[in-house]
């Protein structure tokens, strides 16, 4: 009777050990495989407790992964683990790869009193080990003592042994799932990058090119958001350009920008000229919460960088935690470096075409005024003589006899409207034509010439603000075309701004280095109406005027040839708050400055304010020995063998000046001295009998010269 119990319960671990054999063999997913196992030696055997341990990959502790029933799925969940080689059976049995049994827990020293399983009181062990390598344990539980016999050990040892290679297979089938995810994958992103690239190569409009990134590498790659920033004039801010979906383009209407070394993934990735990733950014110190993308859970942030300048970065979106593998940096790290060159490369087809917009745009300027010019040029030689003709018809005409009054008075308007229009084309020749005849450009104090100019203008101070900065470099220029190009600027500010409540012209002398070259920059701003876009360009054409048929139109023009004679610049814009800015650029002058004798023991008096010329002056002279007094009141003027007198003065009349000096009998040795040398004005000064008028001497070599003719 014991034989047949006894050939019974081994038929029935036989039967047991096949069937578990048969599944473990069949089932590739890991956790299925384990809990499978569990549940079929507790079934099939009828033990209290089952389950599976493997070890972490320290091979420090033996980790539960699958347990029978409620108290193995608690364990499971509170992450039991065992350590390798500690007291415990698993802990022993992992430890020395050999089986134990414990017949008797209470007895058994190496026994894991577990809370969870109370009833257990015997246990076996049982190691899983792959050749000499063990990767876990298997535990079987019963309620009774001595509950396992040889033959228990010997089929579930069996049952084990082919339980560790089911595992193994398991794991290798998994790890051949996931490379093959991977490398899937891989050839997804490589695809992927293969079309931005293509797509970015291809096209060179900059607006366009920024959208079509962002959209393929959302719909390419599956990811939730993408954009691209680019950085400001400043380097301080980076602009967002372009945005995929809805929330994208809300951001690129509201102007959505951060700061550069911010709390930002952006500004931390340009700031720091690498890779930025937030696998969860609930824990990132850097990450910018965007109320736009709420459901944003990883972020990755790449600079776009072309040689050692960056010009903005790439954000890449998840709603997934630890979305992005090396596969995804690596990828797109290589799609952003493209997309800077092309971003580049669209930046500098922008400003090429911008330039030969500019080019094109000056020639036509350039083609028009000298046309212009041409005509002007042929039209006042054939009306210069008309006046003298006029004349001499008006004389032949009054000595006209037996022709009747009203005949003659009809005759006598008729010439007088030809000499009006003869003189009036003379006067359009003289603006356009007579700059080119004046005195070649030499170095000139821009400061002292605007200075002069407002004086001769006369502006209301309460008008004009005039802000010189001081130690202005020598420019080269024909300062008697320079006036006249400033006063024409003067003259449209103050035409612009008339009428209105509160007039203001500012006018601010500065260096200024444009495209490599130095310059000094006249600013002119008024606060009057801005100019029409659509005729920025079209105020310096001749005779093209804004302000009605009482202005010809020929200011700007005039001025616009002026600054190409004197190789300077001019341009306008609006104002963002309102009005309008003339600058005008004259060149540094480049020259070393020539060495010159100046006299000594002379005895000088210079009649002028306390301006930057005067000082110049004064300085120099009494540097090289000279005593030198400059004044508007002294009144004992024969004691001096000089006098030089400013042309435009502002705390005095110089007519009224010269008209004392001529009194004192000493206009012989007086030189007035101007910025501006326009014929008539010489004219009045040389009535004054004064010995010469001289251009301003801006230098030691021209203030010698003075003395030295």
């Amino acid at each position: 009777m014991e034989k047949t119990s006894l050939a019974e319960r081994r038929a029935a671990l036989l039967q047991a050990g096949a069937q578990v054999s048969r599944n473990v063999i069949s089932i590739l997913d890991p956790d299925e495989l384990l809990q499978k196992t569990v549940d079929i030696i507790c079934e099939e055997f009828g033990f209290y407790y089952a389950g599976v341990f493997l070890l972490d990959e320290e091979k420090e502790w033996a980790v539960l992964q699958s347990g029978r029933g409620d108290a193995g799925a608690a364990m499971v969940a509170e992450g039991h683990k065992l350590h390798v080689g500690g007291l415990s059976m698993i802990g022993a049995a992992t430890g020395r790869n050999q089986a134990l049994i414990a017949l008797d827990v209470g007895d058994e020293p190496v026994h894991f009193k577990n809370p969870h399983l109370p009833l257990t009181r015997s246990e076996m062990a049982l190691p899983l080990s792959v050749g000499s390598e063990v990767i876990g344990a298997l535990t079987v539980q019963s309620i009774e003592e001595a509950a396992f016999s040889d033959d228990d050990i010997t089929a579930l040892q069996a049952m084990a042994d082919q339980l560790a290679i089911a595992i193994n297979n398991a794991r290798l089938y998994s790890m051949n799932r996931i490379l093959l995810s991977q490398t899937t994958r891989r050839a997804r992103l490589l695809e992927a990058s293969t079309q931005v690239a293509k797509g970015i190569t291809s096209i060179l409009d900059l607006d366009e090119l920024l959208h079509e990134t962002v959209d393929v590498i959302c719909e390419a790659y599956g990811f939730y958001y993408a954009g691209v920033f680019l950085l400001d004039e400043t380097n301080e801010w980076a602009v967002l350009r372009a945005g995929y979906g809805e929330a994208g383009s809300h951001m690129v209407e509201l102007g959505h920008q951060l700061r550069i070394g911010g709390l930002s993934m952006i500004g931390t990735a340009i700031a720091e000229r690498h890779a930025r990733i937030a696998l969860d950014v609930g824990d990132e110190p850097v990450h910018f919460k965007n109320p736009h993308l709420p459901l944003t859970r990883s972020e990755m942030a790449l600079p776009l960088v072309v040689g050692n300048k960056v010009i903005g970065a790439v954000t890449v979106q998840s709603v997934e935690e630890s979305a992005f593998s090396d596969e995804d940096i690596s990828s797109l790290q290589a799609m952003a470096d493209q997309l800077a060159i092309a971003l580049d490369n669209a930046r500098l087809l922008r400003e090429l075409e911008a330039a030969h917009s500019e080019l094109v745009r000056t020639k036509t300027f350039e083609a028009l005024a000298t046309s212009t010019i041409e005509a002007i040029h042929w039209i006042g030689n054939k009306a210069l003589p008309m006046t003298a003709s006029v004349d001499r018809l008006c004389s032949d005409l009054e000595d006209l006899q037996g022709v009747d009054e009203e005949i003659k008075a009809s005759m006598r308007e008729d010439l007088a409207m030809v000499r009006d229009n003869a003189q009036l084309i003379v006067a359009v020749q003289e603006h356009l034509i007579g700059p080119a005849r004046d005195n070649k450009p030499l170095p000139a104090m821009i400061d002292d010439v605007v200075k002069d100019l407002l004086v001769k203008m006369e502006i209301p101070s309460d008008i004009i603000t005039y802000e010189p900065e001081a130690s202005l470099p020598l420019a080269v220029a024909d300062t008697t075309q320079l006036s006249r190009s400033l006063g024409y600027i003067l003259q449209n500010a103050l035409d612009a701004t008339e009428g209105q409540k509160d007039r203001q012209i500012k006018v601010v002398v500065e260096p200024r280095e444009s495209k490599g070259l130095l310059y000094v920059a006249i600013n002119i701003t008024n606060n009057g109406p801005s100019i029409p876009e659509s005729e920025l360009d079209k105020i310096w054409a001749a005779f093209y005027t804004t302000k009605g048929a009482k202005h010809a139109g020929l200011g700007l023009s005039a001025t616009l040839q002026i600054m190409k004679q004197l190789d300077g610049q001019v341009a306008v814009k609006n104002l963002s708050d309102g009005g309008v800015e003339f600058e005008v650029l004259v060149p540094v002058i480049d020259s070393k400055y020539v060495e010159a004798t100046l006299p000594v023991g002379q005895s000088v008096l210079l009649i002028d304010d306390d301006d930057s010329w005067s000082r110049f002056v004064s300085a120099t002279l009494i540097e090289a020995g000279n005593k030198v007094d400059c004044s508007l009141d002294t009144k004992n003027y024969a004691k001096y063998d000089w006098v030089f007198v400013d042309d435009a003065l502002e705390s005095g009349d110089t007519m009224k000046v010269l008209s004392a000096l001529s009194k004192a009998q000493v206009s012989d040795k007086v030189y007035v001295c101007a910025s501006n040398m326009r014929v008539e004005r010489v004219m009045d000064l040389m009535h004054y009998g004064i010995k010469d008028v001289l251009l301003k001497p801006y230098t030691v070599e021209a203030l010698a010269k003075i003395f030295s003719d």
